[in-house]
């Protein structure tokens, strides 16, 4: 899959290797969301809510995440609000932090394995979330070389865990064109911002100043995706939220989320999540992520 995106610049404080933020307020961010850069990140948030582009994989979550994503993975910002005594912390480094050989030795193996998922974007699960948590959280608070024996361990236990998902099976190849990056900058603000409701293509292609025909050959190429199944699936993940966080029958869901076709929401939702909506409802009403 080839898309385009913005690279985006990070700079490590003076006299450090790694970038490690801590945000206890939630920070709303105008920068463009659709970006990507060299460093590999971590984000950690312990409790909070929102929804997460990376790659080609959408979603939704609720409560927790604790995310690994590769060099060069587009990816877009997560947090729609943190919860009370919500925390997000924010790790980035490069892949050669330590040299361009320290991952190369064979005590490094499975760390550098550990980079070579990430580039598909990894989502750690429970028991591995909980565990390590609390090391993420307090590395902001150390610095020099108990800072870097502290992170290693945390690449150890990210690197030897089983419990983690793969975000794109399918692997993401990124190839960048400066000049289509303010499209698809605005393209995805405007989805997010509007896909409750309907969005005709004529709308979208006057706004990044193309014709119809020619705004489907550029989305499809960029995307791999129609305009119509993203913005469908943006509404299928809102819809997950709902239905975990409401107590809206799942008519009003549908009809909220902007389908205006009750069994064509639920065919969607079945092909996105692989369950029904009713079923999906059920699953999550004793489960915390």
């Amino acid at each position: 899959m080839k898309t385009k995106a913005t690279l985006k610049k990070i700079t490590p404080s003076f006299g450090s290797s790694l970038l490690v933020k801590k945000h206890v307020q939630f920070l709303k961010q105008n920068k463009a969301f659709w970006h990507f850069h060299p460093e590999i990140e971590i984000v950690y948030v312990n409790k909070g809510q929102g929804k997460r582009h990376i790659g080609n994989h959408i979603g939704y979550f609720n409560n927790s995440q604790l995310i690994l994503i590769g060099s060069n993975l587009p990816h877009m910002g997560f947090i729609d609000r943190l919860t009370t005594n919500g925390s997000e912390t924010l790790i980035q480094f490069k892949p050669d932090f330590l040299g361009s050989d320290f991952f190369k030795i064979p005590e490094m193996q499975a760390i550098e394995q550990l980079f070579e998922r990430a580039k598909n974007g990894i989502r750690f699960n429970i028991e591995i979330k909980k565990r390590i948590g609390a090391k993420i959280e307090e590395l902001a608070e150390l610095e020099g070389p108990t800072q870097i024996i502290a992170f290693l361990d945390i690449l150890k236990d990210l690197a030897l865990t089983n419990d983690y998902t793969i975000l794109n099976a399918n692997g993401f190849t990124l190839e960048t064109q400066p000049q289509d990056n303010q499209k698809i900058d605005i393209v995805f603000k405007h989805i997010n911002e509007n896909f409750k409701r309907s969005i005709p293509l004529e709308e979208i292609a006057e706004l990044v100043s193309m014709t119809v025909p020619a705004f489907c050959r550029f989305f499809k190429k960029t995307t791999s995706k129609t305009f119509t199944k993203l913005v469908n699936e943006y509404r299928v993940v809102h819809a997950t939220k709902l239905l975990s966080e409401s107590n809206m029958s799942i008519t009003d869901v549908s009809f909220e989320c902007g389908f205006n076709n009750f069994s064509h929401f639920n065919k969607l939702f079945k092909e996105f999540t692989g369950k029904p909506a009713s079923k999906y409802r059920g699953e999550r009403l004793n489960l915390i992520q």
